[in-house]
């Protein structure tokens, strides 16, 4: 009878913690999908979904579909090697899903709202496994709705939704692998990885990376030494694999032709800051015009790449901090080009002439004397300051993180080390858009840390242990 008791108040208890970890799933998913709900009714309001290069993969969905081209170019201009390789082809393939029933660019958002929602739901599962409680979703959620990159992003034609995706999955396989210690985990990692290198090339110099991960792993364990070790090689497989297909079609053994622009890129930014625009302008102007001029694809690539590395070498040390100050200004950077574009306060052709007033230049050129103008001019100033103060509240959370001895060591070192290498790759082109794929895991940490000082004053005897 005793028995019958004691088994009867552990299902009662079990149904009980159940039903309430359900209803608490329950409202944070109508959340999330309320407030995506209303991103994408904005989006259809201001009809700003397109950016920059959102036709660079338009044309190569489109190329694909009607000739299995993979050319990211217009097919009405001529074919040149460049566009062969300047998009990675998983977000085009992502359009393909919508456009072999025809082009309609509102259900492509429809359907990256339903990834978004997906992807904080996910990187919120990934937070409860190191001990997030659901009880402070309110402080989860205040952490993504302040961060208006995550909607702007999930309503633009862009792969950064996707991209997201195969980082909070990457790293959710990682906490598994450690939490669980089974060697399929890392394949799963290799495959997230795979994935996410083929949407945008910022994850293919992390191939190497991967493998360190998972021979130390391996090492540390003495088990699956093997399978873990043919795992960590896939990704530098795929990218080998995809730069010898590049090479066959460009006479150029590379991975995206992106790698030789940004060489120059990166110093002109370098330039423009220091020297002003005007110098910065004529200088990229000058080598565009000589690298146009060359014939072949493979001299056009190596010598951008040459060139990028010899004049960042000739300024090393004053490059080095320009470039560092910028990774710094990643974490904080509210935005506020990116929410300007999406309410159509601001147009690309704006943006990308430098002629707008933005707070930067202004800053520089007038100082504390032209803020007062320049807030006039920028009624979204206003959001911008509360995500500038949320940012600033996010990155003091996660700095936190890393002196919780509750979760192990090794995640904690692995997203120091993953936070890190997206700053150190972003560098001078800091924004929202370079931050989204990290912005989740960033918000889970700050949650987790305010979750613990909130619970250590509430209840300093009974420090929140539970994840429901």
């Amino acid at each position: 009878m005793l028995q019958f008791h004691c088994n009867r108040f552990i299902f009662v208890t079990d149904y009980t913690m159940h039903s309430q970890s359900f209803k608490k799933d329950l409202r944070f998913t109508c959340i999330l999908i309320l407030v995506h709900f209303t991103g994408f009714l904005l989006a259809m309001h201001y009809t700003r979904i397109y950016m920059g290069d959102s036709f660079e993969y338009i044309y190569e969905a489109v190329n694909i579909k009607h000739n299995f081209f993979f050319y990211s170019g217009s097919p009405a201009m001529q074919v040149t090697e460049e566009y062969m390789t300047q998009r990675q082809p998983l977000y085009p393939f992502f359009l393909l899903a919508v456009y072999v029933f025809g082009i309609n660019n509102w259900v492509v958002l429809l359907l990256q709202n339903i990834v978004s929602v997906f992807n904080v739901y996910l990187s919120r599962e990934l937070f409860v496994r190191l001990g997030y409680n659901k009880k402070y979703d309110w402080l989860l959620l205040l952490f993504v709705i302040t961060y208006p990159a995550q909607i702007i992003y999930a309503n633009t034609i862009a792969p950064d939704i996707l991209l997201q995706t195969f980082v909070v999955l990457y790293v959710y396989y990682f906490v598994l692998l450690i939490k669980e210690k089974k060697s399929r985990y890392g394949l799963y990692m290799s495959l997230a990885l795979i994935a996410g290198l083929f949407v945008k090339p910022v994850l293919y110099p992390f191939a190497a990376v991967h493998i360190i991960l998972l021979g130390v792993f391996a090492y540390s364990q003495k088990r699956a030494v093997m399978e873990l070790a043919l795992a960590s090689l896939l990704p530098i497989c795929a990218v080998l694999l995809y730069n010898t297909w590049n090479y066959e079609r460009t006479g150029k053994f590379h991975f995206s032709s992106n790698q030789a622009f940004n060489a120059l890129y990166y110093y002109y930014l370098f330039e423009r800051d220091h020297y002003g625009a005007p110098q910065a302008d004529s200088f990229l102007q000058a080598e565009r015009a000589r690298i146009t001029a060359m014939p072949g694809y493979r001299e056009r690539y190596d010598y951008a790449n040459a060139r990028g590395s010899q004049l960042l070498k000739n300024n090393f040390v004053p490059y080095s901090l320009f470039h560092l100050k910028n990774s710094l200004r990643y974490f904080i950077e509210p935005g506020k080009a990116e929410i300007d574009l999406f309410t159509g306060k601001l147009s690309y052709g704006k943006l990308y002439s430098g002629k707008g007033a933005g707070f930067y230049s202004t800053w520089e050129q007038e100082g504390l004397r032209g803020m007062p103008g320049y807030f006039r001019n920028n009624p979204s100033m206003a959001i911008v300051i509360i995500v500038l103060l949320f940012n600033c509240i996010r990155i003091a959370g996660t700095g936190l993180i890393f002196f919780n001895k509750r979760i192990p060591s090794s995640v904690r070192f692995f997203l120091l080390l993953f936070i890190c290498y997206f700053a150190a790759t972003t560098g001078p082109i800091a924004n929202t858009r370079y931050f989204l794929p990290l912005s989740l895991l960033v918000s889970g940490c700050a949650a987790m840390s305010y979750q613990n000082i909130i619970a250590r004053k509430q209840s300093p005897a009974n420090h929140t242990r539970g994840t429901d």
